[in-house]
């Protein structure tokens, strides 16, 4: 027999407001709220995950001495880089201080 794989329930504290964008955006898409809820909560995981996954490693690699030169750091950030406002991190830097 073969094993049939289920969601989990799970229940979270939002404040009011985060809760109206959430059903606003639901009703607007004619998704359910779960649905909104879930895929807004993949979309953050799969970008934070790889982020402190690269910083547990890189604080393992400076206790060790091993610190990044100027191109592993700039293909970091740009790795990282929201995807609408990717580019170089030094092109960012110049539009910030403008």
């Amino acid at each position: 027999m073969a094993a049939t794989l289920k969601d989990t329930q799970v229940s979270v504290r939002l404040p009011n407001e985060l809760k109206d964008k959430m059903e606003a955006y639901a009703e607007l898409t004619g998704r359910t709220k779960s649905y909104v809820a879930m895929e807004a909560l993949s979309t953050y995981l799969d970008a934070r995950i790889p982020q402190i996954e690269d910083l547990k490693a890189a604080v393992r690699a400076a206790d060790q001495g091993d610190f990044a030169n100027d191109d592993e750091v700039t293909a970091a950030l740009t790795r990282h880089a929201p995807k609408a406002s990717r580019g170089t991190p030094k092109a960012a830097a110049r539009r910030r201080s403008k």
